[in-house]
């Protein structure tokens, strides 16, 4: 066998491959003995066939399936043994006619070559790291939240603005029938809230459904319907009153922050404000520091210049497709799947430049620290490292949960590699203001 490659361009080559009788003819003929051997054929004794026959019969598939074999096999030898960076899958040649009564075959193979370009770290233009801080309206706004939380409830007779009012809705046409407590605070229609005040257990007040709530995701669960039908309707609604109810904010005292924080660990409203704060920074250092990656991952695409084999890659998609695409589908697709395969190229390269790895231990230790944080949620605050380990066993045992977890490890791997060499510029923001200027 015979593999040479021609280099058509810096990113296009065509590898060829000489295929002889002797590199698949004792294989072959192995196989067709063996076939001899098996094979049950009228009039003759099991094992008895002559070989002619069985040839005859096989010899063709066997020997375009061993020449197959031959192809896949030493031809992504080559191309490792070689160190070609290829994208896709190198493409056979199509040809008219080909013709399988010969003894040598000759094979060509289009192969996509990857770009040669380089990514410096030090970016140019200096990317915003936001640095998020919780002001004290945000704190104090959360320890109202919490004394609501943490409040009882006091029955009343009629409603005012600061209460919660249970009740049923109402609307036969719609099969409406949902029993629910609407909190006033969380009421967006003036018409709404003005309905309700003053009313009594018992009473019934018609609403419209369109802008009732300030946060409209809330209507369907509100309503008991779905979400797809909560979508921009416009109804009106009965709300009939069953119960009505005012909050009384919990004291800011040492019961309180017992039942928040465990016995003793905060002992002040002075504490529980540090608290607050410093667990919502911790929360929105995540935001931050994907928003870091993300601006970083786009200046990297924008800013990272060098040509693809469009042309292969376009070729490729048509090809190697679930269904079989025109030449302009086909350019479609690669234009929509482009700017994924720039960036896999830059992450490639930076990983290789950087020698960025992932040891198994430190996946392990990553797993273990994922599910501590998920056990956490449900109040198994100190698990034992044997079932850590037993759990981290049982997750890095499935596939998808070890590429999962690795891609989550490798961005927090790159984050650190463009936090130490970027050239960042640390912002300080509110996070209202960070909102406004990341979400508009």
């Amino acid at each position: 066998m015979n593999i040479t490659k021609e280099q058509i361009d810096e990113l296009n080559a065509v590898v060829k491959v000489a295929i002889s009788k002797d590199d698949y003819q004792d294989k072959v003929d192995t196989i067709l003995k063996d076939y001899r051997k098996q094979a049950n054929i009228p009039g003759f004794r099991k094992g008895q066939v002559p070989i002619g026959l069985i040839k005859k019969q096989y010899g063709k598939a066997v020997l375009v399936d061993e020449v197959n074999k031959l192809l896949q096999d030493n031809l992504n030898k080559y191309l490792t043994e070689e160190k070609l960076d290829v994208l896709g899958n190198p493409l056979p040649k199509q040809r008219d006619n080909f013709d399988w009564d010969k003894e040598d075959f000759d094979f060509e193979f289009e192969l996509g070559l990857a770009p040669s370009f380089e990514v410096p770290l030090k970016t140019k233009k200096a990317i915003t790291h936001y640095k998020i801080t919780a002001d004290k309206k945000m704190v104090s706004e959360q320890i109202e939240r919490i004394q609501k939380q943490y409040g009882k409830l006091v029955q009343k007779k009629e409603v005012s603005k600061n209460d919660e009012v249970t009740g049923t809705f109402k609307n036969e046409a719609e099969e409406i029938d949902n029993k629910t407590t609407l909190e006033l605070d969380k009421i967006s229609s003036k018409k709404a809230i003005t309905g309700l005040v003053g009313k009594k257990v018992g009473d019934t007040i018609s609403m419209s459904t369109k802008g009732l709530l300030k946060e409209d995701y809330l209507l369907a669960s509100t309503l008991g319907i779905t979400a797809d039908k909560a979508k921009n309707l416009k109804i009106d609604v009965d709300f009939v009153i069953e119960e009505i109810n005012e909050r009384e904010p919990a004291e800011l005292n040492q019961e309180l922050f017992d039942k928040l924080f465990g016995p003793g660990a905060i002992t002040s409203e002075k504490e529980l404000r540090e608290r607050i704060k410093a667990d919502s920074e911790k929360q929105f250092e995540q935001q931050a520091e994907q928003k870091l990656l993300n601006d970083v991952t786009e200046y990297f695409i924008e800013n990272t210049k060098f040509d693809l084999p469009t042309g292969f890659l376009t070729k490729w998609i048509q090809m190697t497709g679930e269904k079989p695409l025109t030449a302009e589908e086909a350019a479609e697709e690669f234009e929509k799947s482009e700017k994924g395969l720039r960036y896999q190229l830059i992450e490639g390269k930076i990983i290789k430049d950087n020698d960025v790895q992932i040891q198994f231990e430190e996946l392990k230790e990553f797993a273990k620290g994922f599910i501590k944080s998920q056990m956490a949620q449900f109040g198994q605050l100190n698990p034992a490292e044997e079932e850590l380990d037993n759990i981290a066993a049982r997750v890095l045992g499935n596939e998808d949960e070890v590429k999962r977890l690795s891609e989550q490890l490798m961005s927090q791997k790159l984050l650190a590699l463009y936090k130490e060499k970027a050239n960042l510029k640390v912002k300080e923001v509110t996070y209202e203001k960070f909102v406004k200027e990341v979400y508009g």
